[in-house]
């Protein structure tokens, strides 16, 4: 290799996994599980009594943490099942563009431009563009990230 061969490194993240292996019976309501390979918040959990074969079955209800649709699992106890790693964040809004690209920043002036108003539920992209109204006043966001996606799941406005 020449000196002037020269390495272009795109990402720069650990190669930490998007998702950690768990025991079914472990996973708690409220807690995190993909099930149809989405990222969704348990709601409830059943468990059946072993049957013929040996293993009490969990039946978990849950929601897709991005679309908001109800998803249905059945695993037995005793087997592995995969989890989500879920981080939140808070971010200042510094623009909002007219199709709805935010121009967002952090604590430690680090700035995100990839995060676009949330569709999820009807007229919430909308409300958080009104209490933005232009670069009036100052709001909060906080971004949701799981399994590569990311979406801004509440908004606080701040009081001068």
């Amino acid at each position: 290799m020449s000196e002037n061969d020269d390495y272009v490194i795109e990402n720069a993240d650990a190669g930490a996994s998007a998702t950690i292996p768990m025991e079914a019976g472990q996973v708690k309501k409220g807690g995190y599980l993909m099930i149809k390979g989405r990222p969704c918040k348990v709601l409830t959990i059943s468990v059946s009594k072993t049957g013929k074969h040996g293993h009490a079955k969990c039946n978990f209800t849950a929601v897709d943490i991005f679309t908001g649709k109800k998803l249905e699992d059945m695993v037995p106890g005793s087997h592995g099942t995969t989890v989500p790693v879920v981080k939140k964040s808070e971010w200042e809004i510094i623009d909002i563009d007219e199709e709805g690209a935010m121009t967002l920043m952090d604590e430690a002036g680090n700035q995100k431009v990839d995060v676009n108003l949330p569709n999820i539920p009807d007229g919430f992209g909308e409300e958080i563009r009104d209490a933005w109204d232009g670069g009036e006043n100052t709001v909060m966001v906080t971004v949701q990230q799981a399994v590569g996606e990311e979406q801004i799941i509440a908004y606080k406005k701040e009081t001068q």
